[in-house]
């Protein structure tokens, strides 16, 4: 082969590849993400047996639950860090990160109690050397249509930060709100530990377009993890585009954590819907 013969066959390949459909097993668009899945999620909050379980079904790591109901500060206790980092060391999966959900029940803008909580959350998250920790903002900590609420937030944030900074330790917001309305809180709190937990299927629900809010947030560097979450359905045979989503995570050098969350048809067990739910999003995750 001649030289011109070579160029013209080097830039038919390279006009191939661009134009190229997405192919979300391919391996020339693959960047391979941690895949884990909520404790919540799995049926098993608050209990090292969690992992074992997430061994069986083939996943990397698992989202803790920072506390419970009946337990409020359950993960800022020695004796249950060290059982959970035994049960990660035996089993082979990894503490990805933390979660406290119960923010859901008793909200950061309306309980004062909850900022013991999220500074507890980061001595917790410190011990068991892992470095995000979600907040969520959802049914009574709803921050939609409140600004009262995100004012107190705002407030609160701010004195826990400094904190996280020196720690180490991002705290990622996990809400309904749009991207922009994160981007106001994330710079009215101005800490670059303060992050946003990326839930496409939170977004989708409540009006908001994922496939830009990616890129928006992802330009600032503003997604530390996400969420892999169908409502009533397995992942993959819902409305959300997730090799879509694959290929704008790749776009903005998403290097966090995939957490698989919900993604239960109704009159499935986990044991019947988790392993499905692991099999597409390794496709989608690598």
């Amino acid at each position: 082969m001649n030289r011109r013969d070579a160029l013209r066959q080097t830039a038919l390949l390279s006009a191939t590849y661009f134009t190229a459909p997405f192919d979300p097993l391919s391996d020339s668009l693959r960047r391979s993400y941690p895949l884990g899945a909520c404790d919540w999620s799995l049926q098993r909050a608050c209990n090292p047996a969690v992992f074992m379980y997430a061994k069986k079904i083939g996943l990397d790591g698992v989202q803790l639950s920072y506390n419970s109901r009946s337990d409020e500060s359950y993960l800022l206790r020695p004796e249950n860090q060290q059982a959970m980092l035994e049960a990660a060391k035996k089993s082979g999966v990894k503490i990805a990160s933390l979660a406290i959900g119960e923010l859901n029940r008793v909200p950061l803008k309306s309980e004062a109690r909850t900022v013991d909580w999220v500074s507890g959350s980061i001595d917790a998250a410190k011990a068991l050397k892992v470095k995000v920790v979600l907040l969520a903002f959802f049914s009574q900590g709803d921050l939609r249509n409140d600004e009262a609420g995100k004012k107190v937030v705002i407030e609160r944030l701010k004195s826990l930060m400094p904190k996280a900074e020196k720690q180490g330790i991002t705290l990622a917001i996990e809400s309904y709100l749009s991207a922009q309305e994160h981007l106001d809180i994330i710079e009215a709190v101005g800490s670059p530990n303060l992050k946003v937990y990326y839930d496409p299927r939170n977004a989708a629900d409540a009006g908001h377009d994922p496939y830009t809010e990616i890129p928006l947030l992802g330009k600032r560097k503003l997604i530390c993890e996400v969420h892999l979450k169908e409502n009533g359905a397995l992942l993959g045979q819902g409305s959300i585009d997730w090799p879509r989503i694959r290929q704008l995570l790749n776009e903005i050098h998403f290097k966090g954590w995939a957490q698989l969350e919900g993604a239960m048809p109704p009159g499935k067990t986990l044991d019947e819907a988790y392993p499905q739910n692991v099999q597409y999003a390794r496709k989608i995750v690598g």
